[in-house]
């Protein structure tokens, strides 16, 4: 069976290339009318011009599609809200947001700025916090709402020279391990891609030939079903190549070590290796089950 949008109205940050534009296409082609936003700015983010978001909103027009170009800043509280009131404007609904704007300012921690681990952290983060934001409670109100956040490998498990673009990923895990939870009752569901492809911020990083087999619009047939009718919630999706996994953080089922005096570092230390099993390894759908799972090693202890 086809997965189809008819009548549902998207929203793409970051939509005038790469990624974010495969996204916008083929929600178009499946039905969606789209908002495609793009500051259209270069990689560290400076400058900008709405040339990238009107060249995507043609090629959707001339694919029979519906959509219009949004060149606000992500970070631009008023700009964000001038974007949520357009998409209203012209369609009157607003049933999925793919938060997929980024930028790039990587050093290592000792040369970073923290200006430029600020700016990375405003883009990435609070990009999508505020379009999710301002379209919350209008996805309420109609109970049905699909949002993804775009996470990265270094978010998950760290790169060299990234740690603003690490934080910062990480941080949208967090945000949408939260959201799950407080949008299932009005249907509305949040979920992670985490790509790798080839794009502006992994140009030159990578040999030609494997640039070419990161095909931007590889990574779009998953997050097509993050944002589909029987969307998953909470899932974080990894994207490439045409292959996809599913990353989750876990955690043992760790020991009882003791309380007063019995807990001391040196008994930590001896239990080290049952704490750190990870045959015993559990994901927790919210941080309730994170602590249940502590009491109840207390609850075995005092059996």
């Amino acid at each position: 069976m086809s997965i189809r949008f008819d009548d549902r109205v998207a929203i793409v940050t970051g939509a005038g290339g790469g990624v974010g534009r495969a996204h916008a296409l083929e929600l178009a082609r499946r039905g969606a009318k789209v908002v495609v936003n793009d500051l259209g700015g270069s990689l560290d983010g400076t400058g900008g011009n709405s040339e990238a978001a009107e060249s995507v909103v043609a090629e959707i027009k001339a694919l029979g599609g519906e959509a219009i170009a949004n060149g606000s800043s992500v970070t631009d509280d008023a700009g964000v809200q001038k974007m949520i009131d357009d998409t209203m404007s012209a369609f009157g609904r607003i049933d999925i947001i793919i938060a997929n704007a980024g930028v790039l300012r990587d050093k290592s921690f000792s040369k970073m700025t923290l200006d430029d681990f600020q700016f990375v952290l405003d883009v990435h983060l609070m990009g999508s916090v505020k379009p999710f934001k301002a379209a919350w409670d209008i996805m309420k109100e109609a109970g049905y709402g699909r949002l993804v956040v775009t996470t990265s490998s270094t978010g998950l498990y760290g790169n060299f020279g990234q740690a603003n673009y690490g934080a910062a990923k990480l941080g949208l895990v967090g945000l949408m391990n939260t959201l799950k939870i407080e949008g299932a009752k009005n249907n509305i569901k949040v979920n992670a891609v985490c790509p790798i492809a080839a794009t502006r911020m992994t140009e030159g990083l990578m040999p030609d030939a494997v640039l070419e087999q990161l095909k931007p619009e590889y990574i779009t047939p998953g997050v097509i079903n993050l944002v589909k009718e029987d969307a998953p919630t909470g899932m974080v999706l990894s994207a490439g190549a045409g292959a996809f996994s599913m990353a989750e953080i876990v955690e043992t089922r760790g020991a009882f070590v003791g309380t007063g005096e019995a807990l001391t570092a040196e008994a930590v230390a001896a239990k080290w290796d049952e704490i750190t099993d990870t045959s015993t390894q559990t994901h927790f759908e919210n941080g309730g089950g994170h602590g249940q799972n502590i009491f109840a090693r207390v609850a075995e202890a005092n059996s």
